[in-house]
């Protein structure tokens, strides 16, 4: 079995995600890219060029969208029903560092479990500073 991690997005987002990726891991595994929109090329074609070394029918394929409802993500659903395809969008830093790190180093698949636990570690890095803030200044007020 192989594996490919793919960060697909609208314009240039993958690019930027892939580049902090490696500035805080430079020795991170190999993770492809697609940037839609930037060539003539519709999506679907686009797709399919990136994964063009994959075997759906057994490689796992862990991919990574920018926005829920957008062209991206859509075009990306067919592949569902390939079973070790994982469709993951809203994609954040924390989430897609918290994935590569919890890959596991043998053979085996990474679990939908382990997916889902690790988008609600990902959702509780968003937070409202000014709130953390004034909790923390009231904090300080009682001491």
């Amino acid at each position: 079995m192989n594996r490919k991690i793919l960060i697909a997005s609208h314009h240039r987002m993958a690019f930027g995600l892939l580049d902090t990726l490696k500035y805080i891991n430079p020795n991170i595994e190999s993770i492809a890219t697609l940037n839609a929109y930037l060539s003539s090329l519709p999506i679907e074609q686009e797709i399919e060029k990136s994964l063009e070394n994959v075997n759906l029918g057994h490689d796992e394929l862990i991919i990574f969208t920018d926005l829920p409802g957008g062209s991206v993500n859509q075009a990306f659903v067919p592949y569902l029903k390939y079973e070790h395809v994982q469709l993951i969008s809203g994609m954040n830093l924390p989430l897609v560092l918290g994935v590569i790190l919890s890959l596991p180093s043998d053979d085996n698949y990474l679990k939908p479990e382990e997916l889902r636990k690790l988008i609600i570690e990902a959702k509780e890095q968003i937070i409202y500073v000014n709130d953390q803030f004034s909790n923390m200044e009231l904090d300080e007020e009682d001491e």
